[in-house]
Parts: C-alpha cells; sequence; structure tokens
C-alpha cells in the first residue's frame, strides 16, 4: 500500500528542540465496499444539493455560511474569515506541555490514532531525540492539536522509529461505567464458572488482526462479483433466516446446557484422535 498524503502538517516542540512533522490517520475504510444511490429507473446516480428551507431553491456554494442557532429559527453566521481568526497556535504546532504513565490513562479515552513522522531530512535528529527522550523514561507526552477547526487533547506515544498521536475524548463525553454495572450481580454460580474457565482456557489463542475479518465484506464482494458475472438480481434467503423469519427458531439457550454439550463433543473428539 502506497503512503498516504499527510493529514496534518506542522511542527513538534519539546522545550527548545523543534522540528517539522506530519500525521497520516492510522487506520483507513478505504477499503470498505461503499455504494453510491441511483435513480432505479435511469440507473444514473443521484445528486445531493443544499436547499434553502424556506425558498426551496439551491444554495449556491459561495452563499453557504456556518450558522450557530441561538434560538428558534435565529442564527449568528459566521464567515470563514471570521472562523480564521480565532485559530490557536496549536493549529501548525504539537507543543508537548506535560508527560504521564502510558498506563494511566483509561482505554474509553482514546479515540484515533494517527503515525507522526519528521516530514524533512533535517529534522530526523531533533526528531529522534524527542521520541528516544519519552522512550527511556517509559513515558508519553500530553499536548494539543486542532484538527477539523476544534483543538483536541491528544497523547504522543513513542513507537519502533516514529510516534504515535492519539485524540483524546473530553471527560464530558465519557460516561461513567459505575452507572451501569453498579446493578449487576457478582455471581455465587462457582462450578459453572470453574467449567467456563476450562473452556476458556482451551479457546484461548495468540492474537491475531486475521481474528477481525469482516465477513459481511466477504459477502458482499461475492455478491457482487456474481451480480457482473449474471447481469441480474441475486436474492437466495437461507433456511436458517427463513426460520428466524416464521419465529420457528428461538434464541433462548441454557448456558449450562450448551457448556456441557461443548465440553462432551470436545471430550469425543480427543478419545476418537
Amino acid at each position: 500500500m502506497a503512503p498516504r498524503r499527510p493529514y496534518w502538517k506542522g511542527y513538534l516542540k519539546l522545550s527548545l528542540v523543534t522540528c517539522p512533522v506530519a500525521m497520516v490517520p492510522a487506520t483507513s475504510e478505504s477499503e470498505k465496499v461503499r455504494f453510491h444511490t441511483l435513480n432505479e429507473k435511469t440507473g444514473n446516480r443521484v445528486v445531493s444539493r443544499y436547499i434553502d428551507s424556506v425558498t426551496g431553491k439551491p444554495v449556491k456554494d459561495e452563499d453557504e455560511a456556518k450558522g450557530y442557532e441561538r434560538g428558534k429559527d435565529d442564527y449568528v453566521i459566521l464567515t470563514d474569515d471570521e472562523l480564521g481568526s480565532v485559530e490557536l497556535e496549536s493549529v501548525r504546532t504539537i507543543d508537548i506541555e506535560r508527560f504521564v504513565q502510558r498506563e494511566e490513562i483509561e482505554w474509553i479515552y482514546l479515540d484515533t490514532p494517527f503515525y507522526l513522522t519528521a516530514n524533512e531530512k533535517i529534522g530526523d535528529e531533533a526528531f529522534a531525540v524527542v521520541r528516544e527522550a519519552m522512550k527511556a523514561k517509559d513515558v508519553v507526552g500530553l499536548s494539543r492539536v486542532v484538527l477539523g477547526r476544534r483543538e483536541h487533547a491528544v497523547i504522543l506515544e513513542p513507537r519502533d522509529n516514529g510516534i504515535v498521536v492519539w485524540t483524546l475524548r473530553f471527560g464530558d463525553e465519557v460516561r461513567p461505567e459505575g452507572e451501569y454495572f453498579t446493578s449487576i450481580g457478582k455471581g455465587s454460580d462457582t462450578k459453572g464458572v470453574a467449567a467456563l474457565e476450562k473452556f476458556i482456557k482451551k479457546r484461548t489463542q495468540k492474537w491475531s488482526p486475521a481474528m477481525t475479518s469482516d465477513p459481511i465484506q466477504d459477502s458482499l464482494l461475492k455478491l457482487i462479483a456474481s451480480k457482473k458475472k449474471a447481469h441480474e438480481p441475486v436474492r437466495k434467503a437461507t433456511s436458517k433466516s427463513k426460520e428466524l423469519h416464521d419465529g420457528k427458531q428461538s434464541n433462548v439457550v441454557d448456558i449450562m446446557d450448551a457448556l456441557k454439550k461443548s465440553v462432551q463433543k470436545e471430550l469425543k473428539s480427543r478419545k476418537a484422535g
């Protein structure tokens, strides 16, 4: 896969050390199957347009503006120049302000990952100094950066020869887990727990990205390939989906019965082997 164009360019700063850097998204959805909306009768693509909610007329690109609602049908209009005038220093500079232990940051605050690299050869040495200093102290840097007109808190985590930047969710975006988990019982079925522990141990494997494959994506690709050949709709309901539709199959399963059957099946396969 070819390197992506930088999503963001600017400077990384730590004390008196500054270097030019570039940031690209660490994840991609470009390989996902995507669909266009068409007019089924003509086969032509449908185009989206902004329409004035009162006059019903299309709005030209140059007439579009950002508006903040202060009351019903009452907006404060802001131009691009006005929005640009409030840009912060963090628009083009990631200034590492403080450091924390990586394990102190709860997983729920991690939002979107990016790869940060030196953007010019002249900045390689300064970039490496910042990266290696954080590695030596086993810490991550805490800073802020503007992405998409919004300032985000970020952490910078040294990884191999680069740095991973994670945007962080704001504190008011995270719901306290205690509100949802406190009413759940701790459980008293020790025999059931012991049986499941054995089952879990047998099923434990080494992590692999292949475990996160998307079966729906694969099925869509097969469906599209078959339609390319046949040029006609392919609609085939499975017997399982028909049973579910007819209400002939129940999703209610006794966990202990299912566990016993699974263990018995595994014991039989061992004896046979």
